[in-house]
């Protein structure tokens, strides 16, 4: 297994995105997207447990810099604000860490899917909204707002692992999005958990103290084994 950092940037902003081989076989590529909180040991734990099971894993960094406690957070939501409020700058961005994916060596243009948590959920279903051609993505307690943008074709297969309870994602948003993507054309899925918040992949994240966000073992057990299904379905 290898790792190391990629500088890159986007419009004049100065990035790292982590890169984690197999250092073998690669059955395809997954692109990681964090939460507001940008690259931390969350997002690189997940990439070496997939890397373990043979897949490259590019942890794209969307704003150069990490939130690493509470004085840092409202920076953070800064960001993840900054960011949501431009869809199609969102988009683009996107669109750049798919083609920084395709660079990187021993990848197969036609066996990349991208994966976000909370924030990082809704920059992949936007990757999807754009008609990217890539194989999948899967959303982990994400958001479902649609972008105010012409709708395109969704080529890609999508899944979202959500949690009901979710107090950020209510149930008419997620009927909104399952409306969303049938329009679109796109072979969909939405998995839904029962007394589950958001954030529920993250053992951390109470710690943010926000009502309705709280970590669930349960529910991030059975959303990683589902993810590795929907894998299987894409890769072989």
């Amino acid at each position: 297994m290898s790792e190391r950092t990629i500088s890159h940037e986007f419009r004049g902003e100065q990035l790292q995105s982590v890169h984690v081989g197999t250092g073998g076989a690669v059955r395809g590529t997954v692109i990681i997207v964090p939460t507001f909180a940008g690259v931390s040991d969350l997002e690189k734990g997940f990439a070496r447990d997939m890397a373990g099971r043979g897949y490259a894993c590019l942890i794209a960094d969307l704003w150069g810099t990490t939130y690493s406690g509470p004085d840092q957070r409202d920076a953070a939501f800064g960001h993840m604000t900054r960011l949501k409020s431009d869809r199609a700058a969102l988009r683009d961005r996107m669109l750049d860490i798919v083609d920084l994916a395709k660079a990187q060596d021993g990848t197969d243009p036609q066996k990349i899917a991208a994966i976000g948590y909370c924030f990082g959920g809704l920059c992949v279903l936007d990757l999807a909204r754009s008609g990217a051609d890539i194989a999948g993505v899967a959303s982990f307690h994400g958001l479902f707002d649609a972008p105010d943008l012409p709708p395109q074709p969704i080529k890609a297969k999508v899944v979202a692992y959500h949690g009901w309870n979710d107090p950020m994602v209510p149930p008419d948003a997620v009927v909104a999005l399952a409306k969303e993507l049938t329009d679109g054309g796109a072979d969909w899925q939405i998995h839904g958990y029962g007394h589950t918040g958001h954030g529920f992949t993250n053992p951390k994240v109470g710690a943010l103290n926000i009502p309705g966000v709280d970590y669930n073992a349960a529910a991030a057990r059975r959303s990683w084994a589902a993810l590795h299904d929907y894998l299987d379905e894409l890769f072989g």
